[in-house]
């Protein structure tokens, strides 16, 4: 929860008596616990959306060799990837990708518990990301998407075509988006026939929202 202090001057802020801080600190709470059961019922709407068969054979290249979507699964139902903006031959990564990035190794004995693979997809080539995983010390697993259309097809990614048109579709609609790639969060299931579903995604204030 972001409770920083916002950057208005502390002499603008009123003060008051405790008893009159108390009477609208418990308004504020009845307004917040109506906004967390309203987060409640979206995040069953979000557990009810249906899903999509991804049909297309996207490779990725790994440190154990090239695997496919299902691959990436490792056994687990569930997958969930970050799109890390690191472009081919870029210096660094995206600096709020990274921040993502510096959570996942701390979280992801508890996300595998929970039948969940966590992983994070680029299109640089794997020794651009190797290098850049070393320098910032990361362990998760990072493969690349180089060579397929897995960022295209998922929304993260535009083609200079696009871009020079205006029709970057990103966050479900066509932007004049400058960059060649954005961030996002995909979600991925896998049935027992070892079918794979495309169940979610999510972009812009959508990624900021989970950062927190």
């Amino acid at each position: 929860m972001n409770t920083a202090v916002s950057s208005v001057p502390f002499a603008n802020h009123i003060v008051v008596s405790r008893e009159q801080w108390l009477a609208e600190r418990l308004a504020l709470l009845q307004r917040e616990k109506e906004l967390m059961r309203q987060g409640d019922e979206l995040a069953r709407q979000r557990r009810a959306l249906p899903w999509v068969r991804v049909t297309k054979d996207y490779v990725f290249d790994t440190p154990e060799g090239k695997r496919s979507l299902a691959d990436l699964f490792e056994g687990r139902r569930q997958l969930v990837v970050q799109h890390f903006m690191l472009a081919p031959g870029a210096e660094q990564g995206c600096s709020g990708c990274s921040f993502m990035a510096d959570h996942i190794d701390g979280a992801q004995a508890h996300v595998e518990q929970r039948d969940i693979r966590l992983l994070v997809v680029s299109r640089a080539p794997l020794n651009e990301i190797e290098r850049f995983r070393q320098r910032m010390g990361w362990k998760f697993p990072w493969v690349s998407s180089q060579g397929s259309d897995f960022n295209y097809d998922f929304g993260v990614s535009f083609s200079a075509e696009q871009r020079a048109r205006g029709e970057a579709r990103y966050n479900y609609g066509a932007q004049d988006f400058k960059g060649d790639d954005a961030p996002g969060i995909s979600v991925f299931c896998k049935d027992d026939a070892g079918q794979v579903f495309h169940s979610y995604s999510t972009y812009g204030r959508g990624v900021m929202s989970m950062r927190s």
